[in-house]
């Protein structure tokens, strides 16, 4: 089955799907007005450290200072100087040895410049987290300059490959640097290999050029936009296409696999036709649900997804799918369902965190270890790491997956500025006994004939029909007369009471 790389590029935004078989698989969107910062490197200050949480506040220039745990630090092997950046003979930061773990405050001070790069994107209330862990990251390595060590992708599965991967990279690499050799290299020379190091080694040695010249905070490297790294971490051997619905997009997009993969030009497509690119390819309509709580399974069961900002309940349902044979039959089949459309939800979405996900409950073990490898299965293509616990036998799954940046629900879409993101408002009739309350309250300290409420339109003819009774009771007992005033644009929970001389 082929599978496309689609880029919809403009001024204001570029949207970039993964399609296989006219599904879409995965979304992500950029846009410049809220673009990414992961990949970003900043000579930083430290202006908290909390040795209580064993972490430390890093002010980076954003709008909130960044989180470094001590696990994510290195410091530098020489102090900074009067400025507060790094000077001239000095490494950044460099990895620690110890076998002792040393606490927060012996590694950080207030005050003190560190190297950090971004490796998750603020997310809600969250600043970003931070890392002294530097990565750079080309098409077929990923560089560590501060750590000794290779790896090699779990996804090249061949043993012989992986070994010969090893020694090259052992051959070619700087004493005491690290590199991750990457999918897309499994099959390319030594000669390509050495360059994408020599690249890498390169980029390394301008930021710490600019780092040891920059007073912090300050943006030392600022990692490329979401099309070219589309063309860099998705654009492999198994792509069909890159279609692109923008002339000068397209020639860019050129130039830069030019200098990485020169033979998957010919794959690179300008798309100019009459409708509109996501149109053409019939995956606008799947973009416009993403955000959608209930998605249908093709049997008629149904899958519910709510997310808070650290946990995601997935409710699986047999809706409609009543089956054929007997129960236990009907529900192990909308698990089984269920699970490729998870999988397929969670990658779409870029649901990361704490997932618990409610099947329907089985009391047969089989049908649960059966469940099990299908969910695990169907998860094997995601290219986020994650951990799978087994089912329960209340059909209740516990699992992780990375989360480097927003839920794409949480970019598409804003909190609710009637519910507040609750999904919820106070019903008429709590508002209304609110309003007999205050009343209640301040009739005796309040002097005035007549009392006037202004309120939401539906609320008033809640007052003026079905409380009617209460209204006048409660005009009897302040002794002023109510009257309820409709105002079109409040707020469904909004009301003004206004004493009346």
């Amino acid at each position: 089955m082929y599978t496309d790389i689609l880029i919809n590029a403009a001024p204001y935004e570029n949207r970039i799907a993964l399609v296989e078989g006219g599904r879409l698989l995965e979304f992500h969107i950029e846009r410049p007005a809220e673009q990414g910062l992961i990949g970003n490197i900043y000579c930083g200050k430290v202006v908290r450290v909390l040795p209580g949480m064993q972490a430390a506040f890093v002010d980076v220039g954003l709008e909130r200072t960044g989180f470094l745990y001590v696990d994510d630090v290195h410091i530098s092997a020489m102090p900074s100087n009067a400025e507060g950046h790094l000077t001239d003979d000095e490494t950044p930061c460099y990895r620690r040895h110890s076998s002792s773990q040393p606490s927060i405050d012996q590694l950080l001070q207030e005050g003190q410049s560190v190297l950090v790069q971004v490796a998750k994107d603020p997310l809600g209330t969250k600043g970003a987290r931070l890392t002294c862990h530097i990565t750079l990251a080309c098409r077929n390595l990923v560089f560590m300059p501060l750590t000794n060590h290779i790896g090699i992708s779990r996804k090249i599965g061949d043993e012989n490959i992986r070994e010969e991967l090893r020694r090259k990279i052992e051959h070619l690499r700087p004493a005491g640097t690290g590199f991750i050799v990457r999918t897309a290299a499994e099959n390319i020379s030594s000669a390509e290999l050495e360059a994408d190091m020599e690249f890498l080694l390169i980029l390394w040695d301008e930021i710490q050029s600019t780092a040891s010249r920059s007073s912090a905070p300050a943006l030392v490297h600022k990692d490329i936009d979401l099309v070219l790294k589309s063309a860099r971490d998705l654009f492999t051997d198994n792509i069909n296409e890159v279609v692109i619905d923008s002339a000068e997009v397209h020639e860019r997009l050129l130039r830069f696999v030019s200098t990485f993969a020169p033979k998957l030009k010919s794959r690179i497509v300008h798309y100019d036709g009459d409708l509109p690119l996501f149109e053409a390819y019939g995956i606008e309509t799947a973009i416009s649900r993403v955000a959608d709580k209930k998605v249908w399974l093709r049997s008629g069961g149904y899958i519910i997804i709510e997310s808070t900002e650290a946990l995601t309940v997935i409710d699986v349902n047999t809706g409609r799918y009543v089956g054929r044979n007997n129960l236990a039959e009907t529900i192990f089949k909308t698990n089984m369902e269920a699970v490729q459309e998870i999988a397929a939800q969670l990658r779409l979405r870029n649901i990361g965190g704490i997932i618990i996900i409610d099947f329907i409950d089985m009391e047969s073990e089989q049908n649960r270890d059966a469940l099990n490898r299908a969910l695990c299965e169907a998860m094997a293509n995601d290219r986020n790491r994650m951990n799978i616990l087994r089912v329960s036998e209340f059909g209740l799954v516990q699992m992780t997956r990375q989360r480097a940046s927003e839920n794409l629900s949480r970019t598409l879409n804003e909190s609710c500025p009637y519910c507040s993101g609750e999904g919820v408002v106070k019903s008429r009739r709590t508002v209304c006994y609110e309003i007999f309350r205050r009343i209640t309250r301040d009739a005796d300290k309040i002097d005035g004939r007549s009392i006037t409420v202004r309120v939401n339109p539906r609320l008033a003819e809640l007052l003026l029909r079905e409380e009617a009774y209460q209204v006048r009771q409660l005009e009897q007992a302040v002794g002023k007369r109510i009257a309820p005033v409709p105002v079109p644009d409040f707020h469904a929970q909004r009301y003004e009471i206004i004493w009346n001389e």
